[in-house]
């Protein structure tokens, strides 16, 4: 069973390690030391806690109907318009996205650099790398 560091779990979860270590505190995410000392937090016990605050987080928001459900909530950071077409790129916690789209629509959605948006993902082919 593989085993995260508070740091790691933090940067997995989106959030500060500090955060982390308040939830553990709380007992709402169970922690254990290694010989070293280090607080860790089981994989599995890690993903379950992952889901639940993904799941209690989606209720802070107005969240549109869509069938979309990989939503990756962040910051633009670049927005690149064309003649007809534009990039954006969002940072979504250590997440990268860059999204093609019309420059009409980054126009009627007044995208800027700085504001917050969300980039939703629906795709029949999602490839998963083990790390």
């Amino acid at each position: 069973m593989q085993s995260y560091t508070i740091g790691q779990a933090a940067r997995l979860l989106g959030v500060s390690s500090d955060t982390v270590r308040r939830w553990a505190d709380a007992g709402r995410v169970a922690t254990h030391r290694d010989d070293g000392g280090r607080r860790l937090i089981d994989g599995r016990d890690l993903a379950a806690f992952s889901v639940e605050v993904a799941q209690s987080a989606a209720g802070d928001e107005d969240v549109p109907y869509t069938s979309a459900r990989n939503a990756f909530a962040g910051i633009v950071t670049a927005v690149k318009l064309g003649d007809v077409a534009a990039q954006v790129e969002l940072q979504a916690g250590p997440h990268r996205l860059v999204s093609l789209l019309t420059r009409e629509a980054v126009e009627e959605l007044g995208l800027e650099v700085g504001m917050r948006a969300t980039a939703r993902v629906k795709s029949t082919s999602v490839h998963i790398d083990r790390t």
